[in-house]
């Protein structure tokens, strides 16, 4: 393989965790809110309010039904409005976020229904505002199935990054479609292949560690 073609994938390497890195901490940031309103909002919840959360919980799984390939192309307008642009990493960005943080925020809900609901009962007989069950308990409790599924989503972003590659997002994607596929090159198609395996793997492993350290501590 020639100097320049490692040099296009190591530059595509960098594309792929810039798209990965901005959506999960965007994801990362919006779901956690997101899923303990789920879980405060739901019938019997310390904040309930049926109505709000069956509106809440049908967008979430109207963004989580819709395929993420349909999902780029529809949110091109709002993409263009965010970013100025459609084509590029920072476009790539908008509808990753947007598709993972629904897929986040669910598993994070199970995390917190999880928690013992004894625990919740005892904060609230010492008098624990919501605010503070929310903090000191729930979050707390359920932080190994927090991360856990933060490593699942970052997983499922590198896929999804590869997909918005073939729209002209740049990254692994692109170059295994560009020089790969149309150009047949398979020695390209390979690498790519191997690098993004290897990057999975270096990410599961990582988030398997942290969540035995968590359970361990």
């Amino acid at each position: 393989m020639s100097a320049l073609m490692i040099e296009r994938i190591l530059e595509g390497l960098l594309d792929t965790l810039t798209m990965v890195g901005a959506s999960a901490l965007i994801a990362l940031v919006a779901g956690i809110p997101l899923a303990v309103w789920l879980v405060l909002s739901a019938p019997g919840g310390l904040l309930e309010a049926p109505r709000t959360h069956r509106v809440l919980g049908s967008i979430v799984n109207g963004f989580r039904a819709t395929p993420f390939i349909v999902l780029l192309v529809a949110l091109i307008p709002f993409t263009r409005l965010v970013t100025g642009t459609t084509i590029g990493v920072w476009a790539a960005v908008v509808p990753l976020a947007v598709s993972a943080t629904p897929f986040f925020a669910r598993i994070v809900e199970v995390s917190l229904r999880g928690v013992d609901a004894g625990l919740v009962e005892a904060a609230q007989a010492m008098g624990c505002r919501r605010w503070h069950i929310v903090r000191h308990v729930l979050l707390p409790e359920a932080l190994p199935g927090i991360v856990g599924g933060f490593t699942i989503t970052l997983v499922s972003m590198i896929g999804a990054s590869a997909m918005a590659g073939a729209v002209g997002a740049g990254g692994l994607g692109d170059i295994a479609i560009r020089y790969g596929y149309q150009r047949f090159n398979t020695e390209v198609m390979v690498t790519v292949i191997v690098v993004l395996i290897a990057l999975v793997c270096l990410i599961q492993f990582i988030g398997d560690r942290y969540v035995r350290w968590l359970k361990d501590r």
